[in-house]
């Protein structure tokens, strides 16, 4: 699995020489790439849908037990076939949908890194790993939305995407590292039969909101699900891959993965149930607000995200099933009506539903292919879409006491979507041309048609026999959520029942939608709901963005407002604050103390250093106060040579004299002390110092009064000689135990010279009176001149 993750990667960095090699079949042949993993795939098909998952351990980072693990069950393996097989078909549409675009190689980097890191993302084992692949996903995403970076609207789509996804995906970093620590396992695998422990945990709600954070940001939930249709701004390849089987169902397969672990709660089963619910009513009559192909589409898939989502939430073995059932469904025609979608507006020049119709001439392979995706999309027979539907309101009727419920959310959502679907699948080519084209239709390259044509013809086959997947891919893949096996079996029919009644009121309202829409996209309910839910969320993100932006641009302009003084005073008043702070609230003894054996000398020398402070506190001359900081620090180097430390004494001597030499060399460059601060800032400059000086002193005599640990001192004094070979313990610290602290002073001494050299080349300046004199001289040149002429 690792070769087959590293293989798409590597066709990123080889696709700009294949488009060079190539040129418009490029596409073709990178997309020989996906197709075989997706072979690889397949060939893992029985193993796994056997009962035998395949897990692969790699060593990534030994130290902190970080393997790269990889396991495929049969989750894992549905996706990763959606991944790489419609993968496949959007990689050659995306040859011919951008083959006269001069940015096709890079284009093709940025489509097979999102796709190697969805790939890793579904079959990575190891928590951090599939963070990595997670937020991979992301950025990815972030560069193909935003393909189009000259124009505003695709870099305001792509920023919307990574700030919703990015803030999300760092909630589920916290949220799988507490995970990870409740479990004991950094393994995916390792946890699906730790549920009980995980639910037990007083962290069980912290970790369940931070993973529905992860996941509802990245599959577009309620009420951040106003990224995705703004993501339509993209070229419409990363629209049909990103929205039909890929990133968008990242979060969903984030909550089936953990489903063994944190499903079955009631917190689990009301929170998705509820947001899933509601977001998929919402959205789905959302999309009759617009006549813009792509984003009627993209709010369907907001529909059946939030579709998956609450099944994943009711949680039974028929919910499970309807859950998988529909991933399938919902790629299928999802994929293949965005690339219609594309090959439509590609051959057109537009997209809008109020200027289609009468293309059944002129593009009939893309209709064929539209035609069977709308009407799966649709929900009709014998397509997989139908089968989908059916058990959808199968699951609902099996949800207990809010069965009934659930039941009649669904049929009214469904009712929508076949609205939609019909819209979407059948007016372009059907009617009569509305008006004038900007170009003159025909028909899409093969490139193009092929990819919806071939789901459209999966969604038949899945329809007409559905045991080409039920029993094999769709049964392991729910065994892979409930860790439990049992038969699964899919049917076109199931002769009169409830769930088949309810299809029936789903066609009839579905029907009249689709014959009414014109005027029901004009209510004012729908214009209502299109501003609430639509336009709404999205000026709430942007507004909240820009307003951050502003608040930090007021904030840093009071706090960095170009003033020495002030950052000095912030500074020394943060420290008061939080050090002071955490000091008194910790409740340490506090004591002092003066010995009586303090001699003369001693007491001189600290007056001698008080004395040099007020010095060089009061002075104005900036000389004087050089002077009398050397001083304060000669005395401070007299104390170290008092109480026993030679060294540090010839320390503090060495870096005073040239302290001095150097400040008094570019003192002279400096104007000199002009007037005063205002007595309220004087006095609050001093009581903050005064503060810090207090504070400072407490800390001290805490240090001092507590027990000496000389572990480290013995350690150090121990092995100076047998592994430093030398006698001078303070040269083997700063060489060896410590070379490195050292050789970072000495280069931050060594930029500081390169500093003061600077300083010192720089011209002299005159001195105001000087200037004043000069001044006065040119004027009276200046007028003995004009006189004199």
């Amino acid at each position: 699995m690792l070769l087959a993750v590293l293989s798409i990667f590597a066709g990123a960095a080889l696709a700009p020489l294949l488009v060079r090699l190539f040129g418009r079949a490029s596409g073709w042949v990178l997309g020989l790439l996906p197709l075989g993993v997706f072979a690889y795939f397949v060939r893992q098909w029985p193993h796994v849908t056997h009962g035998e998952p395949l897990r692969q351990t790699y060593q990534w980072v030994p130290s902190l037990d970080i393997p790269l693990s990889f396991y495929l069950d049969g989750l894992s393996l549905l996706f990763a076939l959606l991944v790489t097989g419609i993968g496949t078909l959007i990689v050659v549409y995306a040859g011919a949908y951008l083959a006269h675009h001069d940015q096709l190689g890079r284009f093709y980097v940025q489509l097979f890194s999102f796709m190697g890191a969805m790939l890793g993302l579904v079959v990575a084992d190891n928590v951090f790993l599939f963070f990595v692949f997670f937020e991979l996903t992301s950025l990815a995403s972030y560069l193909l939305i935003g393909f189009y970076h000259t124009e505003e609207e695709s870099r305001r789509a792509a920023r919307k995407a990574l700030v919703v996804t990015g803030g999300g995906g760092l909630a589920l970093l916290a949220g799988l590292v507490l995970l990870g620590e409740v479990a004991g396992t950094w393994e995916f695998s390792q946890m699906l039969d730790l549920g009980a422990t995980v639910q037990e945990h007083p962290y069980y709600l912290a970790i369940f909101v931070l993973v529905c954070a992860g996941a509802f940001t990245k599959s577009a939930q309620f009420p951040f699900h106003f990224w995705l249709p703004a993501a339509m701004a993209g070229p419409t390849p990363v629209s049909a891959y990103l929205h039909s089987a890929t990133m968008v169902k990242a979060g969903v397969f984030l909550l089936a993965r953990l489903h063994p672990v944190l499903g079955g709660t009631t917190l689990w089963t009301g929170t998705l149930g509820v947001v899933g619910g509601f977001t998929m009513l919402m959205s789905a009559w959302l999309a009759l607000r617009y006549t813009d192909l792509k984003q009627i589409l993209a709010y369907t898939t907001v529909m059946v995200l939030g579709l998956l989502t609450m099944l994943l939430g009711i949680g039974t073995k028929t919910a499970i099933k309807a859950m998988v059932t529909f991933t399938v469904v919902h790629a299928l025609y999802k994929g293949g009506l965005f690339m219609m979608a594309g090959s439509i507006d590609h051959e057109t020049g537009t997209r809008d539903l109020l200027e289609l119709g009468g293309l059944r001439g002129a593009m009939p392979w893309t209709m064929a292919g539209g035609v069977a995706t709308g009407l799966s999309m649709a929900g009709l027979p014998p397509l997989f879409g139908f089968i989908g539907k059916e058990v959808t309101y199968e699951a609902a009727l099996h949800a207990g006491t809010w069965g009934p419920l659930i039941l009649g959310v669904s049929v009214l959502a469904n009712a929508a979507l076949v609205g939609s679907g019909l819209l979407v699948g059948l007016q372009p080519f059907l009617g009569e041309v509305k008006g004038a084209f900007t170009r003159e239709p025909h028909e899409a390259p093969i490139g193009m048609w092929a990819g919806p044509l071939l789901l459209g013809g999966l969604g038949l086959a899945f329809g007409v026999y559905p045991a080409f997947i039920d029993h094999s891919l769709l049964q392991a893949a729910r065994a892979g959520i409930l860790q439990e096996s049992a038969e699964l079996h899919l049917a076109l029919w199931h002769g009169f029942n409830t769930a088949l009644m309810a299809s029936l009121v789903t066609f009839a309202l579905g029907f009249s939608i689709y014959a009414y829409w014109s005027g029901l996209r004009a209510t004012g309910f729908m214009k209502g709901l299109g501003t609430l839910f639509g336009r709404g969320p999205g000026q709430v993100f942007e507004q909240g963005l820009y307003g951050t932006v502003r608040a930090s641009h007021r904030l840093t302009r009071l706090v960095q407002n170009g003033r020495f003084r002030w950052y000095l005073f912030a500074t020394f008043l943060a420290i008061f604050v939080l050090v002071g702070g955490g000091l008194f609230t910790s409740g340490s003894t506090v004591g002092f103390s003066i010995a009586e054996e303090v001699t003369y000398y001693e007491a001189g020398l600290a007056g001698l250093i008080v004395l040099a402070a007020g010095v060089a506190v009061r002075t104005h001359d900036r000389f004087v106060a050089i002077l009398a900081l050397s001083v304060g620090g000669y005395g401070v180097a007299l104390i170290y040579l008092l109480f026993g430390a030679p060294d540090l004494a010839m320390t503090q001597f060495a870096v005073e004299t040239l302290t001095l030499i150097l400040l008094v060399i570019v003192i002279v460059h400096l104007p000199g002390i002009q007037g005063e601060e205002p007595i309220g800032v004087r006095l609050r400059d001093g009581l903050v110092a005064l503060g810090c000086g207090a504070l400072l002193t407490t800390i001290m005599s805490i240090i001092i009064r507590t027990p000496l640990d000389m572990e480290v001192s013995n350690y150090l004094s121990s092995r100076s000689y047998t592994e430093a070979e030398g006698h001078n313990i303070v040269n083997v610290i700063l060489v060896d135990f410590r070379g490195l602290d050292t050789m970072g002073e000495i280069t931050v001494l060594a930029i500081a010279a390169i500093g003061v050299y600077v300083l010192m080349r720089m011209p002299r300046q005159r001195t105001p009176a000087l200037t004043t004199e000069a001044s006065a001289g040119e004027k009276a040149t200046s007028s003995e001149d004009g006189s004199s002429a």
